[in-house]
C-alpha cells in the first residue's frame, strides 16, 4: 500500500524530493524488515526509478547501495552502466560487479568511469591489465597511485609505453620504492626522448647533440637503477637493455669503470648465452684469451678488448664496489687509468678515446661534488659544535 503511495506520488514531485524519496526507499529495502510481498513492490519501484530521467534520483540510489553486498543485483547492474555521475561511485565501491563486468566498463566507458574502477580496493591484476592497455592517462593515474592495485610488470611496461611522455605519469611511478628495474630504465628513456625532442623544437641544441647527451644522461641513469638492483630483478632490466638496443659496449664498460661487477657479469652472460658462472668462472680465469674469446662470443668489439682488460685488472688490485653508490659513478682513478693505456695504444680507436675521455671528466665532476658536500658537511658539524649553527 505504502509502494503504491509512493509511485502515485513520485510521478509529479520535484526531483529533489524525489532523490530523497528514493534514498529513504533503498535504505528500506536494504535495512528495514519488510515482508516478502512489500520487499518485492520496493524492489519494483526501485527498478522502475532507473528510468527517472533525473541522474539525483538514479545516483541517490546508487550511494545507497554501491558498498552493500545485499544490495539488488539488477539494479547494481543497471547503475554501473549509467551515466559516469551516477555509475562513479558503484564502479569504485560495489562488491558485486565481477571482474569480466570491469573489464568490459573500462573497455567501454570513458576516462571518468575508468578512473572510478581505477581507484577500487583491491583491484585484480586482469582489470588492472585492461586500464593499462586502453585507458586514459588519467586513469592510469589513478592506477599507478591505487597502492591496493595488483599490477603485473607487463602493465607496467604498457603504461610506460602508453603514457610515459607525460610528467604526471612519470614522477607518480618515479617515487615508487617497488618499481620495477626494466620500467624504472623504460621511464627514463621516455624522459629522454620527451627532452631531447624539446630542446631539438626549441632549436638549443642540434640534433646528434641533443642525441648524443640524453643517450649519456640515459646510461648514467641506468648504472644507477642497477645499481639498487639485485638477482632476477637485475636480469630483467639487462634483458629490458637488450631488447631496447641499449645494452652497448659503452654502457657494458661503464658498469665496469664504476665497480659494478654483478651487471658486467650479466650484461656478459645475456650476450653470450651463458650462463652466469661461466662467465664469472671466465673472468676469474685472468687469461688474455678466455676474456677475449668471452668477449667477442658476447659481441663486443676487438676495439674495446684492451680497455676491458685493463678496467678489470685496476678492479682486482682495488676492489669492486660495495656500496649502492659506489656501484652508481665513475671510479676516476680506473677511468684514468684505461685512459691512459689506450692513449698510448696506437691501435687504440678514435671512438674508444673519446668515450674513454667523456668518462674521465664525468668521474673528475663527480669526484669534485663529493669532496664539496664532504667540506660542506663538516663545516657544518664544526659548526653545531662551537655554537655558530642553530641544532
Amino acid at each position: 500500500m505504502i509502494v503504491r503511495q509512493f509511485l502515485s506520488w513520485v510521478r509529479t514531485a520535484p526531483a529533489g524530493e524525489r532523490a530523497e524519496a528514493t534514498r529513504a526507499l533503498a535504505r528500506a529495502w536494504l535495512l528495514s524488515d519488510l515482508g516478502d510481498e512489500d520487499r518485492g513492490a520496493a524492489e519494483g519501484a526501485l527498478l522502475m526509478l532507473l528510468d527517472d530521467p533525473s541522474p539525483l534520483v538514479r545516483q541517490a540510489m546508487a550511494e545507497v547501495f554501491a558498498r552493500s553486498e545485499e544490495a539488488p543485483a539488477a539494479i547494481v547492474q543497471a547503475l554501473a552502466t549509467d551515466q559516469p555521475s551516477v555509475a562513479a561511485i558503484i564502479l569504485e565501491h560495489s562488491p558485486l560487479l565481477i571482474d569480466a563486468d570491469l573489464v568490459d566498463i573500462v573497455a567501454t566507458g570513458n576516462s571518468e568511469t575508468q578512473c572510478a574502477i581505477a581507484r577500487r580496493a583491491g583491484l585484480p591484476a586482469p582489470v588492472c591489465a585492461a586500464i593499462a592497455e586502453v585507458g586514459s592517462a588519467a586513469a592510469a593515474l589513478e592506477l599507478i597511485e591505487n597502492a591496493y592495485a595488483e599490477l603485473a610488470p607487463f602493465s607496467w611496461d604498457r603504461i610506460v609505453e602508453r603514457h610515459g611522455h607525460l610528467a604526471a605519469i612519470r614522477e607518480a611511478m618515479l617515487v615508487l620504492d617497488d618499481l620495477p628495474a626494466a620500467t624504472r630504465a623504460a621511464l627514463v628513456d621516455k624522459l629522454s626522448e620527451t627532452l631531447a625532442q624539446f630542446v631539438v623544437a626549441r632549436n638549443w641544441l642540434s640534433i646528434d647533440r641533443a642525441g648524443r647527451i640524453t643517450s649519456e644522461a640515459r646510461d648514467r641513469s641506468t648504472i644507477t637503477i642497477a645499481a639498487r638492483t639485485r638477482g632476477e630483478e637485475l636480469r630483467g632490466l639487462v634483458q629490458h637493455l637488450r631488447a631496447t638496443s641499449q645494452l652497448t659496449a659503452g654502457l657494458i664498460l661503464r658498469a665496469l669503470l664504476s665497480g659494478n661487477v654483478e651487471l658486467f657479469e650479466i650484461a656478459l652472460s645475456e650476450l653470450a648465452d651463458m650462463p652466469r658462472a661461466r662467465v664469472s668462472g671466465l673472468l676469474n680465469d685472468r687469461g688474455r684469451a678466455s676474456l677475449q674469446g668471452l668477449l667477442r662470443k658476447a659481441g663486443i668489439p676487438d676495439t674495446t678488448f684492451d680497455a676491458f682488460r685493463i678496467a678489470l685488472d685496476v678492479c682486482r688490485e682495488n676492489g669492486f664496489a660495495d656500496t649502492l653508490s659506489g656501484a652508481a659513478i665513475l671510479r676516476r682513478k680506473m677511468v684514468e687509468r684505461v685512459l691512459t693505456h689506450c692513449t698510448t695504444d696506437r691501435d687504440a680507436a678514435e671512438p674508444l678515446l673519446i668515450l674513454l675521455r667523456r668518462f674521465a671528466t664525468e668521474s673528475a665532476r663527480d669526484e669534485a661534488r663529493e669532496f664539496c658536500d664532504e667540506v660542506m658537511a663538516e663545516d657544518f658539524v664544526a659548526g653545531l659544535e662551537f655554537g655558530l649553527i642553530a641544532a
